[in-house]
């Protein structure tokens, strides 16, 4: 992992060069989790590519339609969540009858954390992930020229 000069501008403390870098940043608990997560995604799309962005793995089809954020990799000074933080671009557009993601006060972004790999519903959330590649697809699609 390589580390920029640190400035008062910056954000993150991290600049991972690979997907394989950050892996190796993980500290064990949250590897499991985000390992499990990724392999969900990769079911649900398996030719979803995968791309970090601010340090972390976003996922794209068309555009970006969901990320895994684990909380060792912050977003300023501290910490403030523990686990992984499973989020969708486009979390406003899902239909979430049961208040199953997280909002926080945000618009667009929500997202769902988990501590364990227990706390997992694959079933629950394979029918989000898969609502989100619907929405990715129905909306951002680029259409052919005739």
């Amino acid at each position: 992992m390589s580390k920029k000069a640190k400035s008062s501008k910056k954000m993150q403390e991290v600049d991972f060069r690979s997907i394989d870098e950050f892996l190796a940043f993980l500290p064990e608990e949250e590897l499991v989790i985000v390992e499990r997560l990724r392999n969900l995604v990769f079911y649900c799309l398996p030719d979803a590519r995968e791309k970090l962005s601010f340090n972390v793995p976003y996922y794209y089809h068309h555009r970006n339609f969901c990320f895994i954020w684990p909380a060792s990799v912050t977003w300023g000074k501290k910490k403030t969540y523990e686990g992984v933080r499973f989020g969708f671009a486009y979390g406003n557009q899902i239909a979430d009858k049961t208040g199953y993601l997280e909002k926080g006060g945000r618009k667009q972004i929500y997202w769902k954390d988990f501590t364990s790999i227990k706390e997992i519903d694959v079933e629950i959330l394979q029918a989000y992930i898969y609502e989100a590649i619907y929405i990715d697809e129905a909306h951002f699609r680029k259409k052919k020229k005739r």
